[in-house]
């Protein structure tokens, strides 16, 4: 590496400049892709206006933004048999509502996703599509028509604009360990998969994940969460760049880790940008998250680990072939994410990451990362490797093995 004047006015001045540069690139190839939403209003919305006006057995339902006790309450209070015709009558708001069952959600979204699969074989012979248009409507309806095969478990799903959805692989109702995989930039409904690149789409990630967790303890039960159920930013641009994304996420992801089953401790997986919307909701988790680990992230809104204010373990890993490592990591104007996690002054346990393949390579099968996050995942603190070698990323600030 070329030796350069470090002095502390010098090492500003060429951040600020290199980011400008990036911003200046940013602006020239277009700072956001701009989505058109059909006309009318969402097929969620209509779901949640009937569902406010509607009852059960002369009973009127909880609103959807209720508390997740209130939602758990009133479900609790039903028959199977009521559960299951308010499942069928509204769909969207059942499948996505925190605090109802994980398996009457799963029946819900099966119903929501084959629903959202006709309105999109109804709309593909609409004579106003663009042959792009009619792309991304086959497209959305393959899908949907593989969200809809018998053993996947669809815990959120909406098909508004680019969508969101989450998926769970294991039994969530009796894990005793929940691992959230929380992804970045591009994310959405079409994205959420993928057959060419498959571990670096949420469902690989998770599912990566899952089967390391399971090689690292066969006797620990765990789940794993994709969780792509908030609006990323559609591309490196503006929005990328800035915060706004990840504090909707930020309230989305708090909302799923409260409403969680039973009493498993919660690891989050923070992936890119999906780091910025840990930071975020950081502050106000539940106290059953115990650790937060972020894989090449631009930053997580805060100078340090101890500002995230949060109790968890905080974890970052970074590739020596991540190109984020080259962005600048300060926060200015609204603009930038802050210090980079891997730094020493930030406080962060630092992994080991191995041959991480690039930025999106972290989950890849057998790969040193995520084995390394498999064993955080299922409390084998111990076995974490540490960047570097030593043991420094396992201790505590008292100096004991982490617990």
């Amino acid at each position: 590496m070329t030796s350069f004047d470090s002095s502390p006015q010098a090492t500003v001045t060429r951040a600020l400049l290199a980011l400008a540069v990036v911003f200046v690139m940013l602006a020239i190839t277009g700072w956001t892709t701009v989505h058109h939403n059909r006309a009318g209003r969402s097929p969620l919305q209509v779901a949640l206006d009937a569902w406010e006006r509607g009852g059960i057995n002369g009973h009127q339902l909880p609103a959807a933004d209720a508390p997740t006790t209130r939602i758990a309450e009133f479900f609790d209070s039903l028959t199977a048999g009521q559960r299951h015709r308010l499942a069928a009558r509204y769909p969207l708001v059942v499948g996505n509502l925190n605090g109802v069952p994980p398996r009457l959600r799963y029946r819900a979204n099966r119903l929501a996703l084959a629903e959202a699969r006709e309105a999109e074989r109804e709309h593909v012979d609409d004579q106003r599509l663009s042959d792009e248009g009619r792309r991304t409507v086959r497209r959305r309806m393959h899908r949907f028509t593989a969200l809809l095969h018998e053993d996947r478990q669809i815990l959120a799903f909406d098909p508004t604009g680019s969508g969101r959805v989450a998926e769970v692989f294991g039994d969530l109702e009796r894990a005793q360990r929940v691992s959230v995989v929380v992804p970045g930039v591009g994310t959405d409904l079409l994205t959420f998969q993928k057959t060419e690149g498959e571990y670096t789409a949420p469902v690989g990630m998770a599912r990566s994940l899952y089967d390391a967790e399971r090689t690292e303890s066969r006797d620990t039960r765990t789940a794993v969460i994709a969780w792509a159920d908030y609006t990323a930013p559609a591309g490196i641009g503006m929005e990328a760049a800035t915060s706004k994304r990840a504090e909707d996420g930020a309230r989305r992801l708090d909302s799923l880790v409260w409403a969680l089953p039973g009493s498993s401790s919660v690891t989050l997986y923070c992936h890119s940008y999906g780091s910025v919307v840990c930071g975020v909701a950081a502050r106000g988790l539940s106290a059953r998250v115990t650790d937060i680990a972020v894989a090449g992230s631009p930053g997580m809104g805060t100078e340090s680990a101890a500002g995230l204010g949060t109790s968890a373990r905080v974890w970052a890993v970074r590739g020596a072939d991540d190109w984020i490592g080259d962005i600048p990591h300060l926060k200015l104007g609204g603009l930038g994410h802050g210090a980079d996690p891997v730094s020493p002054d930030f406080g962060a346990r630092v992994l080991a990451a191995g041959d991480s393949g690039g930025h999106t390579g972290y989950f890849l099968p057998d790969s040193a990362s995520v084995r390394n996050l498999a064993r955080i995942g299922v409390g084998a603190y111990d076995a974490v490797r540490c960047d570097g070698g030593g043991t420094a990323c396992r201790k505590t600030s008292s100096g004991f093995a982490a617990s």
